[in-house]
């Protein structure tokens, strides 16, 4: 099995259910095994529980403890300091692209957004080549 062929475990935190199914099912189309959490504690859980994460998507409000707030924690562990990590939010919410930014996410995307652009950052911040049918696939 080459390097790209390897499963790539992916945390999709989201307190909008509907969106975290959208997501799970572009995602699994290619190599990637997905963990939901509906909560941000539920977010640190997965990661802690977890024998590897291969990176994250957290929206920003969700019940419990905040996509920034789990971002805080992530970069705060060394296991999971330099996780993948991208935020989702509302459009129009700039001041947390800067928080987040500042805080070390990866990437940023608004909602809406498109699942196949999604498929496509998390391929590349995984090593997995999107050359394949699944990225194509919308």
């Amino acid at each position: 099995m080459t390097e790209n062929e390897v499963e790539r475990h992916i945390l999709v935190a989201d307190d909008e259910a509907h969106i975290g199914r959208i997501i799970k099912l572009k995602l699994e189309q290619g190599p990637f095994r997905v963990t939901l959490a509906f909560d941000g504690q539920e977010a640190i859980e997965a990661i802690e529980e977890s024998d590897r994460v291969d990176a994250a998507i957290l929206d920003v409000m969700m019940p419990r403890m905040s996509g920034l707030d789990v971002l805080q924690r992530i970069r705060a562990t060394e296991k999971t300091k330099t996780l993948p990590i991208i935020i989702l939010t509302a459009a129009g919410q700039e001041e947390y692209e800067r928080e987040a930014r500042a805080g070390g996410a990866t990437a940023f995307l608004t909602k809406p957004f498109s699942p196949k652009k999604l498929y496509t950052l998390i391929a590349k911040l995984t090593g997995v080549d999107t050359d394949d049918s699944a990225e194509s696939n919308d």
